[in-house]
């Protein structure tokens, strides 16, 4: 049976309407019942789970979606949005897809693989460049198992108090236990970087052990995703805590040409030849072509064109270039 808790945070959340936080816990029961062998009792309450939550969706009426706030402290510590990223809507190696497609096939199936003891696929570490699709790789799992997404803010998160760190990442942690979402941590190596670095200090050593700790013991049906461009400097501990690995590349000439493409075909003109454009642009990433194509339809929009053409696009990417080169200059 439901342990005090669990009636406790079943009853709570009811009273303040978080239902993200009621399926939560009632999947929680559901899989303990699993894990005693009462096999048919864990498969009724999925089955309730999953009526009341198709009941709400069907008598929402409008559009609106009642958003789970952080309240207190957690709102200096957690920003929540709702995202409608799809994974149709990135461009990306075949390996990294199929790796997304498994975590989310997974996580649709969470129930009947938490019944057999099994655990999936839940706390990803995400790594490459910037503006290569870690942070809407986030925003595409929220959307696809249509769970809200809660960014980890650092600023808030760490200070320069012994233990204040500590006490406030247990806060976030204490949150994917009672409202299931995904729990994304950009800029991952601020907590996550290797100790006994040449300018680390004890609070630095504490922060990761206390990271360590909270991430091996969380049992929640939460994603916790970290991103990093500096896989470099990670603590060795860190992989192991991990499901998942998940490597991002500047895009090449294939899949600069798809996401042009995909961005521009339907203003652009017919003889554009998009594999000359990808040569032009290699060495971009995603995040910057995208900046490139909304310049060139923008500027369109300006000029009441219908239509952009190959030397447009060309231009709006070697100012996309050179700006690029500027900041990474600075950066040096």
């Amino acid at each position: 049976m439901a342990s005090a808790n669990q009636l406790k945070a079943l009853l709570q959340s009811h009273l303040e309407g978080d239902d993200a936080r009621f399926y939560s816990v009632a999947m929680q029961v559901a899989a303990h019942e699993a894990k005693l062998g009462h096999g048919k009792l864990a498969e009724e309450l999925r089955d309730l789970i999953d009526q009341a939550k198709a009941r709400r969706v069907t008598t929402q009426a409008s559009n609106t979606v009642p958003i789970s706030k952080p309240r207190g402290e957690l709102a200096n510590l957690l920003t929540v949005s709702y995202p409608k990223s799809r994974l149709a809507d990135m461009v990306l190696h075949a390996e990294l897809e199929q790796q997304l497609e498994r975590i989310i096939l997974e996580q649709r199936h969470a129930a009947e693989i938490l019944s057999q003891g099994l655990q999936p696929r839940r706390k990803l570490l995400l790594v490459g460049p910037p503006g290569t699709g870690k942070t809407m790789t986030a925003a595409v799992l929220a959307g696809e198992l249509g769970l809200p997404l809660f960014e980890v803010r650092l600023d808030g998160l760490i200070t320069k108090f012994m233990g204040e760190t500590a006490a406030k990442l247990r806060q976030v942690f204490d949150s994917t236990q009672q409202t299931r979402g995904v729990y994304f941590f950009d800029e991952f190596d601020a907590i996550g970087s290797q100790r006994g670095l040449s300018n680390d200090v004890g609070e630095v050593r504490r922060i990761l052990n206390s990271f360590l700790q909270m991430i091996e013991q969380d049992d929640s049906h939460s994603l916790i995703i970290g991103a990093t461009n500096h896989p470099e400097i990670l603590d060795n501990a860190l992989f192991r805590r991990f499901d998942d690995l998940l490597h991002y590349e500047l895009p090449d000439e294939e899949h600069i040409a798809s996401a042009l493409k995909g961005r521009l075909s339907r203003m652009a003109v017919k003889n554009t030849s998009w594999k000359r454009l990808a040569k032009k642009a290699l060495g971009l990433s995603y995040a910057e072509l995208t900046r490139a194509a909304d310049e060139v339809l923008k500027t369109a929009l300006i000029e009441r064109r219908n239509t952009v053409t190959e030397k447009d696009i060309g231009v709006a990417l070697e100012e996309r270039r050179r700006l690029s080169a500027r900041l990474n200059y600075k950066d040096i």
